[in-house]
């Protein structure tokens, strides 16, 4: 175990985090538990078509992230840096995440509203989503991983900051690529960028813009998903005034996805949740009508075919693209 991780260890197993060797680890998507009790799956499910009870949400690099984005949700201010002290083999995190995560699962197996079948699925993961904290481009054998769970006919996502841009272009040069890339894009200009993400990597704003035009020369490699985080102006709070929902944050953000050409854009609306609370309040989440009426603008900007393909109020989350052709999620 890495020190700095120990530390945390604690705090991080009281959320219902499970800590996988040196710097990885795994916890339970609400949408999983839910999924399990009959309630429902995540958009991700009605978008995609993916089993939210069969998805592992794990991270190769818990707490490493060259960013301190005001808005995430996760424990930003244990942030251990942004290199790994140590990296662990491929094949051992993922067995390792697949142990933890049946583990993790234990309480539904004698559970009465929950179907055997579905259980023995949910044991059995589908899919890898690399977004539970941390920046997972920070491992530097990524590609390693995502061949390995391709091998086993496991779909993979990948959600990232965009500061790596060199980490995605030994994806490609590995055949190591995702099913799908999402980059995160929540501040539409460098003013904003700096603000938001506090990042450490002082030509943060240049890196992510290199990754976007990246995200383009991958067309027909693999799916690309640009990804905005909507945060609304509120009245309490230290960041009260920090907004990205703005007339002109419509152009700006429109600029940075045609740089990119990706596949789709979720337009989502932030929710003050976990850690997320300690700096944004409830106030500065956007209702749902709110989050549909900047993704419209965001179509009429956008133009060229780009239309709303679906949504999901309970989520505040929209999806645009310009076909449905390619939305459903086929395993490798």
């Amino acid at each position: 175990m890495v020190r700095g991780l120990e530390k945390i260890r604690k705090i991080l197993e009281k959320q219902k985090y499970a800590i996988v060797g040196g710097h990885s680890g795994v916890q339970i998507c609400r949408w999983t538990k839910n999924s399990l009790n009959n309630k429902g799956g995540c958009w991700k499910e009605k978008f995609y078509g993916i089993k939210s009870h069969r998805c592992c949400q794990m991270s190769p690099a818990l707490m490493w992230c060259e960013n301190s984005c005001l808005h995430c949700w996760r424990p930003i201010e244990m942030n251990l840096g942004d290199k790994l002290p140590i990296v662990d083999e491929p094949i051992e995190i993922i067995e390792g995440i697949i142990k933890a995560r049946e583990k993790l699962l234990e309480g539904y197996k004698g559970n009465p509203v929950v179907s055997g079948k579905k259980y023995q699925e949910a044991i059995e993961p589908t899919l890898f989503t690399f977004s539970l904290s941390g920046e997972p481009t920070i491992y530097p054998r990524l590609g390693e991983m995502i061949k390995e769970l391709r091998k086993r006919k496991i779909i993979t996502f990948l959600v990232t900051n965009g500061l790596n841009p060199e980490a995605i272009e030994k994806l490609e040069r590995e055949d190591g690529l995702p099913t799908q890339i999402t980059v995160s894009c929540n501040a539409p200009n460098e003013r904003l960028f700096k603000i938001w993400h506090r990042s450490s990597k002082k030509n943060a704003w240049y890196r992510f813009n290199e990754t976007l035009g990246l995200i383009k020369k991958l067309k027909d490699k693999t799916r690309r998903v640009i990804r905005l985080t909507l945060v609304k102006s509120g009245k309490e709070g230290k960041f009260n005034e920090i907004t990205n929902i703005e007339e002109e944050n419509v152009r700006e953000y429109a600029r940075l996805i045609k740089k990119a050409e990706p596949n789709f854009v979720h337009v989502k609306g932030f929710k003050s949740l976990g850690f997320s609370r300690e700096r944004m309040g409830y106030d500065k989440q956007p209702f749902d009508y709110e989050v549909r009426r900047f993704a419209e603008k965001l179509v009429g900007e956008l133009n060229d075919g780009w239309k709303i393909l679906a949504e999901e109020k309970r989520s505040c989350v929209v999806l645009l693209g310009k076909s449905k052709r390619g939305m459903r999620i086929r395993k490798p």
